[in-house]
């Protein structure tokens, strides 16, 4: 049963974070967030949720990026009962969609803790402060969906947050699988 990222407070300014990239380097948000914004968004492997957006997730951030609003991808699930998530298969995932983000393991679940994730895919766009203007979905496509004209939620929700500071008024949740926790 799929769970809903609910819309919260906006404004919340985003915790920084040090993570495990699968470049191998350990890279923080502060080195990482982008000069009009950024997105993060808690992702894994074996969601069929993610696995369905994963390739838009890529087109969509290498577009953000033109806008110099970057995209952070962080994986927090218990790798240990979820094995499909580890890291290595983190670098096979990365590759295999084209991702040109960092791809992050939060093996301490802290961060996801810290941005009250609770779903993945689970968005979360912040203007160029780094205050949360966006907790809604990547689009309106959906799974075993034939609908060909597809609303592109997240990427226009980014920049209007560039060009306004400030995140749509309409905003529809995300939903995916449960974070796994320890």
């Amino acid at each position: 049963m799929p769970v809903n990222a609910t819309n919260n407070k906006f404004g919340w300014l985003a915790p920084d974070f040090k993570l495990l990239d699968v470049s191998g380097s350990k890279l923080s948000l502060s080195e990482l967030k982008g000069t009009n914004g950024t997105v993060i968004v808690f992702i894994c492997n074996h969601c069929p949720y993610v696995v369905a957006i994963a390739e838009r997730l890529s087109t969509e951030a290498r577009e953000l990026s033109n806008l110099s609003i970057n995209t952070i991808a962080i994986m927090s699930n218990d790798v240990i009962q979820y094995p499909n998530d580890s890291y290595e298969n983190m670098k096979l995932f990365a590759k295999n969609y084209n991702f040109t983000f960092p791809y992050l393991f939060d093996e301490t679940q802290k961060v996801a803790k810290d941005y009250g994730a609770v779903c993945t895919p689970d968005f979360f766009g912040f203007n160029k402060k780094n205050l949360l203007c966006y907790r809604g979905r990547i689009d309106s496509g959906v799974m075993k969906s034939d609908n060909q004209k597809i609303e592109r939620e997240l990427y226009n929700a980014m920049v209007k947050i560039k060009n306004d500071g400030i995140g749509p008024e309409k905003q529809l949740n995300s939903f995916g699988c449960s974070i796994k926790w320890k």
